[in-house]
Formats: C-alpha cells, sequence, structure tokens
C-alpha cells in the first residue's frame, strides 16, 4: 500500500506548534512512538525538553531542504527518478530470484536462508 508523500511544510508548522502541544509533527511524520513520548513527557517535570525539541526539529526540517526532508520521511513512498533503470539487471535479479524460490520449494535452502539471499538480490536493483 502506497502512502501520500508527507509534506515538509506541514511538519514545520505542526513542530512549531508543539512550542504548545508537542508531538503532533511525530504523529504526522508516522512516528506515533515517539509523538506519544512527546506528550506524556510534556506533562512531566520535563516538559520544556519536548517544547524545545519540536522546536529546534522544526528548524532542522525548514534548513535540510525538500530533498533531505523527502530521503527522511518519504523515502519509501516517493519513486527514485534520478537513477536510470538497467533493465538487463533486473532480468538478472528475477532469473535469480526464481532459482533461489525454486530452492526453497525443493526443501535445499530454508525460509531464512531465502529471506536473506532475497533481500541481497533486491539490493543490488534498489
Amino acid at each position: 500500500m502506497e502512502t501520500k508523500a508527507k509534506s515538509r511544510w506541514t511538519a514545520i508548522a505542526l513542530a512549531l506548534a508543539g512550542v504548545i502541544l508537542p508531538g503532533l509533527h511525530k504523529f504526522y511524520l508516522r512516528q506515533p512512538g515517539w509523538g506519544l513520548a512527546y506528550i506524556v513527557s510534556s506533562g512531566s517535570a520535563l516538559g520544556l525538553v519536548p517544547r524545545a525539541a519540536s522546536f529546534f526539529e522544526a528548524l532542522w526540517y525548514f534548513f535540510q531542504g525538500q530533498e533531505a526532508f523527502d530521503r527522511n520521511f518519504n523515502g519509501e513512498t516517493l519513486p527514485s527518478v534520478t537513477r536510470p533503470v538497467d533493465t538487463a539487471q533486473i532480468g538478472a535479479v528475477a532469473d535469480a530470484l526464481r532459482k533461489i524460490d525454486q530452492l526453497r520449494q525443493d526443501g535445499l535452502i530454508s525460509e531464512y536462508e531465502f529471506e536473506q539471499k532475497r533481500r541481497q538480490l533486491l539490493d543490488r536493483i534498489g
């Protein structure tokens, strides 16, 4: 399932709003654990820490630029348009995947070994 790319400007606005209610930007950026930690700690004696962190993260999102923001927060949702696709390499990887799948089906390698090899092969093209 493909998710919509996150907006850098929305993340900046939510992080700035975090000076009042910290953690909103973390939920927006698909980091609910951190968002919850910000909210919980904002009510404690260390309440200034998540508020200050929200402010500094807003600055970080602003100064890192759109390309870096996309790399950090939209890495799996945005297609790569800067690299040309090598169809020969993709074909070779597909053939290798078929062969190791056959080895797995024949019981010659374990599911774990198959998964390791599959990831290595996919890393070659991605």
